[in-house]
């Protein structure tokens, strides 16, 4: 074979080519042919010299395919029922064919197609390549094929194609045999006739089908809704209008372009849920109330693409749990209110957590639904005038499963349940006033020793600094290492008596070598302290309190001052006796009992040790303490049967006795004493205490915003403030003005404008 150009007549090699192309294109006789051969005479015509036919070859190749597929659509025409199935015959072998005539047509396509579209491209501004504009444009054979097809006979037969596809879709949506495969055929036709185009492929099948196949989807699921509502009621509809929706997918991927599947769901969405959107609403609580859940859950399917519909959902379940939550918290009742308050709203919190899990598929907005009823619950207040229960009765909580009780838990149980109460706490607005209570009671329990475990009380604190931060947990940290200083300084102090004592040990040649060294044996008592910090702890002693103290405490408190001052020079000592406990033995008795008690009650008793009745005044007079404090003490003693006496009536004179005659059937036992507020009381010191801490608080954000910020209009000021302090409590606007006004008269701030500030460095 030659390549170089020779003399081709076009009129006597144009038959031969003729006969190959029509060949290719109807797939027939395509192995029996040299395909060098027909390669061979379109590469001579478009170099033949002196002067190329490519322009003509091009010119009468497009008259054959005109020509051919003029011929093929009177066929698909005439076919009347078959027309589907005709046209599909026709399309997959043209189509096919084609391409091959498309490789075929290489060299004209890139020799001369190619460059002429490259000069025309160069000379004249682009258009638009759409239906209209093809025919001016030079394209390759594969297009020009194409768009042969297209404007001959998709273009004139297109109503009647596209009547018969929605004819035999609406056959298949009731259940009647269609061809799948020649449905599908005809539908792509649409799509793959253009594919070549650069610019909108599908628009030939968006404007001639799927617009039509929307509108017809949409006329059959409106009346299919409407015939459906008037048989089956709410619950029935739903599950009857998931599988319609499923079918349809399932047909939409059977038939259709990919890019329709959406706007197909979209047209039964609107006719069959949309628009009927109030019988949803309408049953929406009823199956919240009922716990339907499985209609929820279908409810939920089919309103989730509609962002008012799954909203209206979210907003009834918020309600129903916060309802709920409210009636059962006010029922609650009882001395074991904070146990019963917490493990409710854990299972509340449980219950609607599955529900949201297994229903709402763990959906976002569901599950901020439930932490916002969880927190309208817990911050609930059933008394506009006071403060939520909630952070006392969670303190309280912690607090029985932090003491030692006759109830015999694991400490993993303990410390399952302090994670769980720790969801509760989450929730909490008032966390400031949760940390005070919480403080208050971790420093009884570490005082009178009544930690259940040092490392479940450490649990805790590392569990709520890691919710709120360390200077939440700040003090809690430092009263733990209080307690650890405090067991070595009654160690070294053991040791410093030991050296002390030492000297007399050595004259006492007949006691033994091998008697045991104790406290007691050195100093008459066993003894221990606590040397706490007293910004760390939530104690303090009155100043109307005095004290004198017996004189069996005397020398070892002087002793232990003496060491304290030797080991910490210039630090002050001040004894917290109203904390203070003692365990006395009571020798007077039928047999001898053990019992732990206040060391003001213990001073009472002692009292009694030089004589068997003795007046108020008497005692007055002996324990130094004031008038009030004293009826307390005795008041305790008298109820406990230790005195014998009137405690409705103590009066100076008023004559007490000891009790020889009590009994008790345990040997060792504790008596509670007055140096506690009761309940009541004691929650309103905590959220006295809690608000003035608020004010200092407020102050330091407000003083830490203004001094990165300079200047700040009031409102910005307000918000970055809530922001900053929500994490700890929710504060009150009227809170954070009077606090801007204690600034500004301490100077630190001054105000610019009206609703301007600006930092005083």
């Amino acid at each position: 074979m030659s390549l170089r150009p020779k003399v081709i007549d076009f009129n006597d090699r144009w038959p031969t080519v003729l006969d190959t192309i029509r060949c290719v294109i109807s797939l027939s006789r395509y192995g029996a042919i040299n395909k060098q051969t027909w390669h061979t005479h379109i590469y001579d015509l478009c170099v033949s010299t002196p002067e190329s036919h490519a322009e003509r070859l091009y010119e009468e190749t497009k008259r054959f395919l005109e020509d051919h597929t003029t011929s093929m659509k009177k066929d698909i025409s005439d076919a009347d029922q078959d027309m589907l199935t005709v046209y599909v015959k026709y399309w997959t072998e043209y189509s096919s064919g084609a391409q091959y005539l498309n490789l075929l047509y290489g060299y004209l396509n890139t020799q001369f197609v190619k460059k002429r579209q490259a000069n025309e491209h160069e000379n004249y501004p682009s258009i638009e390549c759409n239906l209209e504009s093809n025919d001016q444009q030079l394209i390759e054979i594969g297009e020009m094929a194409f768009d042969c097809w297209t404007k001959i006979i998709i273009e004139p037969l297109k109503d009647r194609l596209v009547n018969l596809l929605l004819e035999q879709i609406h056959r298949d949506r009731i259940n009647e045999s269609v061809n799948q495969a020649t449905i599908k055929g005809v539908i792509m036709s649409f799509v793959d006739v253009c594919q070549h185009r650069k610019k909108f492929p599908l628009e030939l099948y968006e404007k001639s089908f799927e617009a039509q196949l929307l509108q017809a989807t949409g006329e059959y699921y409106k009346q299919e809704g409407n015939r459906l509502l008037s048989v089956l009621n709410c619950v029935q509809y739903m599950k009857k209008v998931l599988l319609l929706l499923d079918d349809e997918e399932f047909r939409s991927r059977k038939f259709l372009n990919p890019t329709s599947y959406t706007k197909v769901y979209n047209e039964c969405h609107l006719y069959l849920i949309i628009v009927n959107m109030e019988i949803f609403k309408n049953e929406c609580n009823k199956l919240i109330v009922e716990e339907d859940m499985e209609a929820l859950q279908n409810m939920y399917k089919l309103l989730k693409p509609i962002q008012t519909g799954i909203q209206y959902m979210v907003e009834r379940l918020q309600d129903n749990i916060t309802h709920i939550g409210n009636e059962k918290v006010q029922s609650l009742k009882g001395e074991n209110l904070p146990t019963l308050f917490v493990e409710t709203l854990l299972e509340l919190h449980n219950k609607y957590g599955n529900v949201i899990r297994d229903v709402f598929s763990n959906d976002q907005e569901f599950v901020s639904s439930l932490d916002k009823a969880c927190a309208n619950i817990v911050n609930m207040k059933y008394d506009p005038k006071q403060a939520s229960k909630a952070p006392e009765l969670l303190a309280r909580y912690c607090d029985n499963l932090l003491r030692k009780s006759s109830k015999s838990a694991t400490e993993q149980e303990i410390e399952d349940k302090l994670l769980a109460s720790i969801t509760i706490f989450q929730y909490l607005d008032d966390k400031d006033y949760f940390q005070r209570f919480y403080q208050k009671m971790l420093a009884r329990r570490l005082i009178n020793n009544q930690s259940t475990s040092i490392d479940a009380e450490e649990f805790m604190v590392t569990k709520l600094k890691q919710t709120c931060g360390y200077e939440f947990t700040g003090k809690l940290a430092r009263m733990f290492q209080d307690i650890k200083v405090s067991d070595d300084l009654n160690s070294k102090f053991l040791e410093r008596l030991k050296v002390i004592m030492s000297a007399d040990h050595h004259h006492q040649q007949h006691q033994q070598s091998s008697t045991t060294t104790t406290m007691a044996t050195l100093i008459g008592i066993d003894f221990s302290i606590y040397v706490l910090q007293a910004n760390s702890w939530p104690i303090s002693q009155t100043s109307t309190n005095t004290f004198s103290i017996p004189q069996q405490l005397e020398k070892p408190l002087h002793m232990f001052e003496e060491f304290y001052g030797n080991q910490y020079n210039g630090r002050k000592l001040c004894w917290m006796h109203n904390l203070s406990t003692a365990e006395v033995r009571m020798c007077h008795l039928d047999r001898p009992y053990f019992v732990t008690m206040g060391t003001y009650q213990m001073a009472i008793l002692l009292c009694f040790n030089e004589s068997q009745r003795l007046t108020v005044g008497e005692l007055e007079e002996a324990t130094k303490l004031n008038t009030k404090e004293l009826e307390k003490q005795i008041q305790s003693l008298i109820e406990g049967k230790f005195l014998l006496g009137n405690a409705n009536e103590l009066k100076s004179d008023s004559v007490l006795e000891i009790n020889f005659d009590y009994k008790s059937k345990r040997t060792k036992f504790k008596i509670s004493f007055i140096g506690q507020k009761d309940k009541i009381q004691e929650a309103e010191a905590a959220q006295q205490a809690a608000d003035e801490d608020r004010k200092f608080y407020l102050q330091a954000v407000i003083v830490r915003i203004m001094k990165a910020r300079k200047m700040l209009k009031h409102n910005s000021l307000i918000e970055e403030v809530i922001t900053q302090s929500k994490q700890r409590f929710m504060p009150s606007i009227q809170l954070i003005k009077k606090c801007i006004e204690i600034l500004i008269d301490k100077q630190y701030l001054k105000r610019t404008s009206t609703d301007e500030y600006s930092y005083v460095a």
